[in-house]
């Protein structure tokens, strides 16, 4: 039986990084010193045990987040292993939505890269505690003092070291406990064996410069610290972990740990930090939600005993066992064959089966409780960011927000049979993956799948022939454009059809205007019940809805605007909604050609590392792709540029980047936001859409 102590023996954590940082790597290091595996997988030779994928096996990424669990030091551990590559931002967020701590992985040659800022930001954005671990302390390069001063100045955290390495790059043989006062030197392959030993006297006064700065941050959030240190008394370590455990807790305090998990060091440490300084559910403040009986916000406190409710935050398709849920249970407990109401639906659902994963293998469960991170078979209709809960006190939590696609690409069934299975088949990676859309283009008769990069793109296809062997042909990528206008527009509608007997009427005024970039599309009614009965104003708003997702320029979805229903009229007969729906429809359009309509374009903030010597090549090329330079950074014998591009012109940049650098140069690249296209491309894309010459 649970109780509410156990509670206190629970680390939810994730693992973040940025692609190639070591997550995987590192996860596997964990998983074998918990005893949860006996061998340890390589992420290069696809022997992962998280990166179960054969896509994954094949490309040597992550690509899916894999749930494990594992135990340490009397505390259950679940970890999630998220992707870094951009492309896959969707896992990391719906990860850290239900996480209560996190490990931030950096490299020590490269240090913080974009993607570590990406989802540095995800976490800032769920006030995740995290701990700082920086990798590879064995590459040649490595440099463990300049990654903390660029977890402080790009990040904008507080970091401070809590150990430091024994030796660096060929010469790294272990770490210095800062708090403990103890070297830890790895004597084996695995290791499994290290020596712990006390510092000599010259080690101290190496050491006893970051020995006071970490004092000094603690002092700054501890008084019975501070009136220590001020009076040269000695500071236990006991009182020093458990101040330090406070500030990581209310994040005002990033530890930096370092390792070399590929050479098997440094990760015994690391788990002693996620035990001692990331908290448990009892840590985090209790749930909020929406009581759905009053419509007031409510707490929800981690107990096991309180009504439960639980967020599910994935979906996957299993081959054995079906459609996969997986949940973060913050209150109460549930048992197999239990029925569960999806508040957001308000469905009730019923628990065939309670599933503890490890990446792809099940364990069955009988009862699952606060705290736990579980998978459920047999809930049909919940998906990515529903609440569960109990019927007797439904709670609804917030859901998950995902960004927009930005790439697409159509495709073709080779036969009619073929063409259901398709349909079938996206709407099941639809349901998995909140970031991968599905439309159909009437004018061209083809199905198009949208996503967030090439790479994403490219693994659905490939899941599609392999895993649901459908058959189809696949056009190339293609930018998600959308349109928008300049200018703030009025217009009116009248749809007006006689046949003899009841008729059909309907009047609505418009009035359209310009939003910032991100902002997506607001309706607001601002017209008299006397003018249109609210009745026909939600027929208005749908028509208006359907009629923005075609353009008038090159029929992409219109965004980032206001639209204000002023007025209009009815007819007590002869009005329908189907009348206000088609006026609506007819009054948008009017409004977008008067409002000068634009096209916009997702423009991508690129890091590019590059020998100095290429630098002007990569330049040059980076330029004739319509991108900005905004600074320079140096490491070493490589230069870093960052800058913006559209995504347009990143199509195949990865082989040009090769060419301009004999393959010495890398690039990596994530979503800014969305810009006005410059009127000569404009033109082109219009021309292209409609299969004018350009």
């Amino acid at each position: 039986m649970v109780d509410n102590f156990d509670l206190a023996a629970i680390r939810n954590i994730g693992i973040m990084a940025h692609i190639d940082a070591g997550k995987t790597t590192t996860t596997e290091r964990i998983l074998f010193y918990t005893g949860r595996v006996h061998r340890i997988g390589e992420v290069d030779k696809g022997t992962a045990t998280m990166d179960w994928m054969s896509q994954e096996q094949e490309r040597g990424i992550t690509i899916t987040s894999a749930a494990t669990v594992c135990q340490w030091r009397d505390c259950c551990v679940n970890i999630i292993d998220t992707p870094g590559h951009v492309d896959f931002t969707v896992e990391v967020e719906r990860s850290l939505r239900i996480l209560d701590g996190a490990i931030g992985i950096f490299c020590a040659v490269a240090g913080v890269q974009p993607q570590s800022e990406a989802v540095w930001r995800q976490a800032n954005r769920y006030n995740v505690p995290r701990i700082a671990y920086v990798n590879k302390m064995d590459r040649i390069g490595a440099d463990f003092y300049r990654v903390v001063n660029m977890i402080q100045s790009n990040l904008g955290s507080n970091a401070i070291a809590i150990q430091v390495p024994i030796g660096v790059e060929d010469s790294f043989a272990g770490v210095i406990d800062l708090i403990k006062l103890k070297a830890y030197l790895y004597e084996d392959d695995n290791g499994e064996k290290y020596l712990e030993r006390d510092l000599s006297q010259l080690e101290l006064n190496e050491i006893d410069k970051y020995r006071n700065l970490l004092l000094e941050k603690l002092s700054e959030y501890d008084d019975e610290i501070l009136e220590r240190y001020l009076e040269g008394q000695e500071i236990s370590e006991s009182l020093i972990i458990s101040s330090l455990r406070k500030s990581i807790i209310g994040n005002q305090l990033v530890p930096v740990l370092c390792g070399s998990s590929f050479k098997n060091k440094g990760v015994q440490m690391l788990l002693d930090a996620v035990v001692d300084y990331l908290p448990s559910p009892l840590d985090k403040p209790p749930v909020r939600g929406i009581d759905m009986e009053t419509g007031e916000e409510v707490e929800r406190q981690a107990d096991v005993d309180a009504p439960m409710c639980a967020l599910a935050f994935k979906v996957a398709s299993d081959p054995y066992v079906g459609k996969l849920t997986y949940f973060r249970i913050y209150s109460g407990r549930i048992k197999v064959g239990t029925h569960l109401f999806n508040s957001g639906k308000e469905k009730k659902e019923r628990l065939a089966r309670i599933l503890k994963m490890h990446a792809n293998h099940r364990e069955e469960i009988d009862e699952a409780c606060a705290g736990d991170i579980v998978a459920g078979v047999g809930l049909k209709n919940t998906v990515t960011g529903d609440t569960l809960c109990s019927e007797e006190r439904p709670l609804l939590l917030e859901n998950i927000d995902f960004p927009e696609p930005v790439i697409d690409v159509s495709i073709e069934a080779k036969t009619r049979a073929d063409q259901e299975k398709i349909e079938e088949s996206l709407r099941r990676l639809a349901e998995e993956d909140p970031t991968f859309r599905t439309r159909y283009d009437i004018e061209s008769g083809q199905t198009i799948i949208s996503g967030m990069g090439e790479l994403h793109l490219e693994i659905i296809v490939d899941r599609l022939l392999k895993e649901f062997k459908v058959n189809a042909n696949v056009g190339k990528p293609q930018v998600s454009y959308k349109e928008s206008i300049s200018n703030s527009s009025r217009s009116e509608a009248k749809f007006e059809r006689q046949s003899g007997g009841r008729g059909q009427f309907a009047h609505v005024v418009l009035e359209i205007k310009p939003l910032n970039e991100g902002q997506g599309i607001c309706f607001i009614d601002k017209s008299s019940y006397e003018s249109i009965p609210k009745i026909f104003v939600t027929a208005v708003e749908i028509g208006v809805r359907e009629a923005l997702q075609a353009g008038i320029l090159a029929g992409y979805p219109v965004d980032d605007l206001e639209i204000n229903l002023i007025g209009g009229s009815y007819h007590e007969v002869d009005s329908s909604e189907v009348a206000f729906k088609i006026a609506g429809s007819m009054a948008v359009k009017e409004a977008l050609t008067n409002a000068g309509a634009i096209i916009l374009e997702p423009i991508m903030d690129m890091e590019i590392v590059c020998p100095e010597e290429y630098v002007g090549d990569v330049i040059s090329d980076f330029n004739a792709r319509r991108g900005r330079i905004f600074g320079f950074e140096e490491t070493r014998d490589l230069k870093i540029i960052k800058g913006t591009v559209p995504l347009a012109e990143t199509f195949g940049y990865a082989t040009g980047l090769r060419s301009a650098s004999q393959g010495r140069a890398s690039f990596s690249m994530n979503i800014r936001d969305y810009a006005e296209v410059p009127e000569s491309r404009a033109k082109e894309i219009i021309a292209r859409r409609y299969g004018l010459p350009v």
